[in-house]
């Protein structure tokens, strides 16, 4: 991630400008979803994985 914390305490993008709050939630949720959509693609994957190993 590429931002820091600006001399008041706010997040600044790699550009140095102050990121505004809709800003923040919307990387906030994009981050979100992608681990949910990781998390939801595990038992498939372990599904798999057990039919591989003949476990299945």
């Amino acid at each position: 991630m590429s931002e820091e914390l600006g001399s008041a305490g706010q997040r600044v993008d790699s550009a140095g400008r102050p990121k505004g709050l809709l800003e923040e939630l919307e990387e906030l949720m994009a981050a979100l979803n992608a681990d949910l959509s990781a998390l939801a693609d595990l038992p498939a994957r372990e599904r798999g994985s057990a039919e591989d190993a003949g476990l299945g």
